[in-house]
């Protein structure tokens, strides 16, 4: 076949190809080749047609055989690239998309899908400067802009990719997928109006987007509308029934409410679709906790390293994980990983470590350093972010329980494994009511988000237990909000020496001169509870994990007591049951004073 007439066979295959008659323009391209094997136009027209029919494999081959003899390779490269990262060859994609930016180094194409293949293969860092290069090839790429706030968001950089995406989609409004993306990134911020509003936008422009749904499901759901946000999950795998992340966001839906047992169905499926979902496994591991199912629970939440909140906590240290075994004089570093309240609570397992022949260097936030510093197998505390000394193996704290084998019947407690500071007692006691037939009462209302519907008390709600006679009370809310002030309402008249607590061994201390703690679900609870102080705890109608399910005692504080909601929201019934039992106590005491 002559120059001329392959060029004009080849333009026909072409309008054949562009026309959609794919079959003709595959046996014209074939013709061609079969004439003149290394065509480079031919073979990459070739490849192009069999990716656009699902034959990756064949149009990478197909690209790469292009690009031996293509006078300009690199989009033969790039589109080799897509064809291989669409198979999940991903080093191989990343390769090709590399061959074809040093043909073409300014190929904002090329850059972005870099950028995916990077972010794919776990390296988000280098994704995002992928991105922030192609956009400075080309600004007005809306493609870009949504994919680097992908890559922002696996960061926790959720304002700056909010931003990224808004900027997609001032270049592109009816950008279906950048919608449901800052739908997902605003609900993560707290924004739930506009995440609910991103989400709908999404499903106008295209209404079978179960991703979108199960977005709008996670809004709903952090906004309380449970019923909708199960609908809307239900909505989104009717339409994609292998979507994970829906099955995940149903149970949490479902947990909420109350649904134990569906909620784990739901986290199960979600695995069985997807092994690999660290979430998915993390809630079922909390689920199976909070059911009193130790074993299989614990395994499971060590998939929380894997998730994006708990990836930019972990700590990557030469020195291995400890594994249980004997530790025959090593020195184990234990690190704290979550909130202050975990903190207290894991520490308890300090003695079982120690019996295995470990010496420990505890780390955790400086705001524990006074309370924690003076526990026995201590050697050295350091606080959080300050240069560690030497150790041969660490463990997080809060994976003892695994190592250690924890089962509901062998929760260590050992009372009070806290202890204050005598001086600073004794401090405390000078100012108390020197009356032994008063009561002496702590109260916490407000978790560490307020207003917050789960662990946040009105405090209006308070009066019901003022009314008693009898009792003082002093507040112990700094600790767990942020804000400032988070007023009593008036006439409670509590003592409010907060102030004076700049941390929790002075608030330990104040604990330690109280007869009786009543709190939500706070640090206060740990606190009060590893001292062996009497504490009553209010807990919302699907708890934490760790309160277990329909007990009114605790494992892990045998001195608490716990109040339910009876359902969800009804925090008067309880804190009414609490004011009941409160009266009935304080009359025991004072009863007990008289005939003494």
């Amino acid at each position: 076949m002559m120059t001329g007439s392959i060029q004009h066979s080849l333009d026909a295959a072409a309008r054949l190809h562009q026309a959609g008659r794919l079959a003709e323009a595959e046996a014209a391209y074939r013709t061609i080749l079969a004439s003149q094997p290394d065509h480079p136009h031919a073979l990459h027209l070739l490849g192009t047609l069999a990716y656009q029919t699902g034959r990756l494999a064949p149009a990478a081959d197909l690209f790469l055989r292009a690009a031996a003899t293509h006078p300009d390779p690199a989009d033969c490269h790039g589109n080799r690239g897509v064809a291989l990262a669409g198979l999940g060859r991903l080093e191989e994609a990343v390769a090709a998309y590399r061959q074809a930016l040093a043909q073409r180094p300014r190929f904002p194409e090329a850059l972005n899908n870099l950028g995916s293949a990077l972010q794919q293969s776990g390296r988000p860092e280098q994704a995002i400067e992928c991105y922030e290069h192609a956009l400075a090839v080309r600004p007005d790429y809306p493609e870009a802009h949504n994919n680097l706030g992908n890559a922002l968001r696996e960061q926790t950089h959720t304002e700056a990719a909010i931003a990224a995406y808004r900027q997609a989609l001032r270049l592109r409004p009816r950008y279906a997928e950048a919608w449901n993306n800052l739908g997902s990134a605003l609900a993560e911020y707290g924004s739930n109006d506009e995440a609910i509003a991103a989400c709908a936008r999404a499903l106008e422009l295209r209404p079978a987007f179960p991703e979108a749904l199960n977005n709008l499901a996670n809004a709903l759901k952090k906004q309380g509308r449970l019923d909708e946000a199960i609908a809307a999950c239900r909505r989104a795998i009717a339409l994609q029934p292998a979507l994970a992340d829906a099955w995940t966001n149903l149970g949490n839906a479902l947990q909420r409410q109350g649904h134990f047992e569906d909620s784990i169905f739901a986290y199960r499926r979600a695995i069985a679709l997807r092994p690999d979902s660290a979430i998915a496994h993390v809630c079922l591991g909390l689920a199976l906790l909070l059911k009193g199912e130790f074993p299989e629970g614990w395994r499971e939440f060590e998939w929380r390293w894997r998730t994006a909140e708990f990836r930019t906590r972990r700590r990557h240290f030469t020195q291995p994980l400890w594994d249980g075994g004997d530790l025959q004089g090593k020195r184990i570093l234990l690190h704290a990983e979550g909130g202050l309240g975990d903190a207290i609570q894991f520490v308890r397992y300090l003695p079982a470590v120690a019996a295995r022949g470990g010496r420990i260097v505890l780390e955790a936030t400086p705001q524990l350093r006074r309370l924690f510093a003076a526990l026995p197998h201590v050697q050295q505390f350091v606080p959080a972010r300050e240069p560690l000394p030497d150790f041969d193996v660490h463990c997080p704290l809060m994976s003892l329980p695994l190592v250690l084998n924890t089962t509901l019947a062998t929760v260590p407690a050992p009372l009070p494994y806290l202890s204050p500071d005598p001086e600073l007692a004794a401090r405390w006691r000078s100012r108390m009511p020197a009356e032994c037939t008063v009561f002496k009462v702590g109260l916490v209302w407000a978790g560490r988000a307020y207003p917050d519907p789960g662990r946040s008390i009105e405090p209006e709600l308070l009066v019901l237990l003022r009314q008693l006679s009898g009792t003082w009370m002093c507040s112990l809310q700094r600790y767990e909000s942020p804000m400032a002030q988070i007023a009593a309402p008036p006439g409670m008249g509590l003592v409010d020496w907060t102030a004076e607590l700049p941390d929790l061994a002075d608030t330990a201390a104040l604990i330690s001169e109280l007869d009786l703690v009543i709190t939500v679900d706070t640090v206060i609870a740990h606190l009060a509870g590893a001292m062996g102080k009497r504490v009553w705890v209010l807990l919302q109608f699907a708890p934490d994990w760790r309160w277990l399910l329909d007990r009114q005692d605790c494992p892990w504080y045998p001195t608490m007591r716990l109040f339910r909601q009876p359902s969800m929201g009804e925090w008067e019934s309880a804190v009414r049951e609490v004011a009941r039992e409160l009266e009935s106590l304080v009359g025991s005491v004072a009863r007990e004073v008289k005939t003494s």
